[in-house]
């Protein structure tokens, strides 16, 4: 605990100080709430994407066995480039899939054999979905690390900020209190002994 001041300016600072945590704790609180949903929601798409990346992955046994054949590497589909805009979520900034750029060539259909277009058709899924899982999953991170610091705020808010001022408002009231309690006895001590030194020269004017 730092150390605090006993004085009416200290003690006025450290109410200002305990609205200020009771205000602003709510909304971290919110924002919590938020980035907890919005972690659930995107592991859902996850699971939902790997899910059909699963499926297609199944589906893709039965051509397993034709990619044994030789094919020309033109005629095979890969991920160019993934492009992403900027979007925000309770604050955080989170890259959104915009497109995806595939290297696909049309398969002569006389020069090639008749099962490739099809396959195409199934890496090219397996490509997409990998490639949102790839931004999911950096959503997932980056919001991840603001619920970390966020819900580390709210613990320091909770258990170490406002118990701190509320124990320093109590101690400094104790304080001012006691001091005010022992002026008032200092004033009647001072009084009387004024009196009394007022009677006892009261004789000697006389």
């Amino acid at each position: 605990m730092a150390k605090i001041k006993y004085t009416k300016n200290e003690l006025k600072a450290q109410n200002e100080a305990l609205r200020r945590f009771l205000r602003f704790l709510p909304m971290l609180q919110l924002k919590k709430q938020q980035l907890q949903s919005e972690i659930q929601m995107i592991d859902s798409r996850i699971d939902e994407k790997q899910a059909a990346f699963d499926s297609t992955m199944t589906g893709l046994k039965q051509w397993v066995s034709l990619f044994s054949e030789p094919v020309p590497e033109a005629l095979m589909v890969t991920l160019d480039r993934i492009e992403s805009e900027s979007g925000n979520i309770a604050g955080v900034n989170i890259p959104l899939l915009k497109s995806i750029h595939l290297n696909r060539k049309t398969p002569d259909l006389f020069e090639s054999p008749a099962w490739l277009d099809d396959a195409q058709e199934v890496m090219d899924a397996l490509i997409r979905l990998r490639a949102d899982v790839v931004i999911l999953d950096e959503q997932r991170r980056l919001i991840s690390e603001e619920l970390r610091t966020t819900a580390q705020r709210v613990n320091l808010f909770e258990k170490v900020k406002i118990p701190e001022c509320r124990e320093n408002i109590r101690i400094i009231k104790i304080y001012l209190g006691d001091e005010q309690t022992a002026a008032v006895a200092r004033g009647k001590m001072a009084k009387r002994r004024a009196e009394k030194t007022a009677q006892e020269s009261i004789p000697e004017a006389l």
